[in-house]
């Protein structure tokens, strides 16, 4: 979903968005603390929707939000070296890339990928 801006209007619309494409089951928001996610008009929404629970990532663990490091990935993928004249250019080469990145889409692994096994070397054993 793309918005004309970040606020809680657009939030709780993608939100409800997010509820009517999931019919069953709760809902869990993992969000990082930006203040549409947790203003009164926000928390207010969320009381008459009470499948829809938020887990909010702890102030200054920002190594934990995933979120950051797909807008990396989207930012090259949809958004470098172009110019756009209007909303709804940019919402064309969201979808494009959106739907290109999760035709590719792998499991995260967190960390630095385990060494290769080395093969065993040859051991000299040497005769006095």
């Amino acid at each position: 979903m793309t918005a004309r801006s970040r606020n809680s209007t657009f939030y709780q619309q993608f939100l409800q968005m997010l509820e009517d494409t999931n019919p069953t089951g709760d809902i869990y928001v993992v969000t990082d603390n930006l203040s549409s996610h947790n203003s009164l008009s926000t928390r207010t929404w969320l009381e008459d929707h009470p499948r829809i629970r938020h887990v909010f990532i702890p102030v200054g663990a920002c190594w934990l939000n995933l979120q950051e490091g797909w807008w990396r990935i989207f930012r090259k993928a949809a958004l470098a070296g172009r110019s756009f004249s209007s909303p709804d250019e940019i919402a064309q080469a969201t979808r494009i890339a959106t739907a290109q990145l999760n035709a590719r889409a792998r499991p995260w692994i967190w960390g630095r990928p385990a060494p290769p096994i080395r093969q065993a070397r040859r051991r000299y054993v040497y005769l006095l």
